[in-house]
């Protein structure tokens, strides 16, 4: 496999703690066999300057397929996006925790500036397993925008057990001067834009835009695409 191995963000470990998991109990990332970027033009950087190759990013079908590791956000140069829009994908994890004891999140990136560079800055959206939703972000510091553990919302759907199927659709959008994240077709938070772009925060709203999975994950994305009003 062709490996890719991208810059390495210097972020915190914590910057991604699931719903759920209490501060101290974070489980070690795990090493992926055969890891690296093997989808043409995509990029990586993994969390607390981890490598992407302990990480995985495969084309399956029309999508990806995404094992990790260390929590890992993946963009491509030709996915930037301006102005008011909307960045989508839906999100399967085939077998819930399959490879941690808790949920671990899974979502959208936008905003992306400076990717790749102790520097960079982006917002991301993720969904957990269990019926729960983090909004997060590098500015280039983790900073949080619905607390240190999340929210749960009926929107989201909910693994039936573990080791079952569940799938959510993820969306980020950006009109005017709101920012919003909507799961499964319900808006389930929104920000003011200058709450957002900010010192500390984002750049830009303007800027690429991609996927981030949390450490020990796997899950498979369909459907990658932004829309324009």
């Amino acid at each position: 496999m062709r490996r890719v191995s991208g810059f390495a963000l210097a972020a915190a470990a914590a910057a991604f703690v699931p719903f759920g998991l209490a501060q101290g109990q974070q489980d070690v990332s795990k090493s992926v066999a055969g890891g690296g970027i093997s989808v043409p033009g995509w990029m990586g950087a993994a969390d607390g300057g981890q490598s992407v190759n302990d990480a995985k990013f495969a084309k399956e079908g029309n999508g990806f397929h995404i094992t990790t590791g260390p929590a890992t956000t993946y963009w491509s140069a030709a996915n930037k996006a301006s102005g008011d829009y909307t960045v989508k994908a839906t999100f399967t994890e085939p077998k819930f925790q399959n490879l941690n004891t808790h949920p671990h999140p899974y979502g959208i990136v936008i905003a992306g500036n400076d990717m790749g560079t102790p520097n960079a800055t982006y917002l991301y959206c993720a969904v957990n397993g269990n019926g729960s939703f983090i909004v997060r972000g590098m500015g280039p510091a983790p900073f949080q925008m619905n607390g240190g553990r999340g929210a749960v919302n009926a929107a989201v759907h909910k693994a039936d057990a573990v080791g079952a199927t569940v799938t959510n659709e993820v969306a980020l959008s950006v009109k005017g001067d709101k920012v919003s994240c909507s799961m499964n077709g319900t808006e389930v938070a929104s920000y003011a834009k200058a709450d957002l772009v900010a010192a500390g925060k984002l750049k830009a709203t303007d800027g690429f835009y991609g996927l981030r999975s949390a450490h020990n994950t796997e899950v498979t994305v369909a459907g990658l695409a932004i829309t324009k009003p």
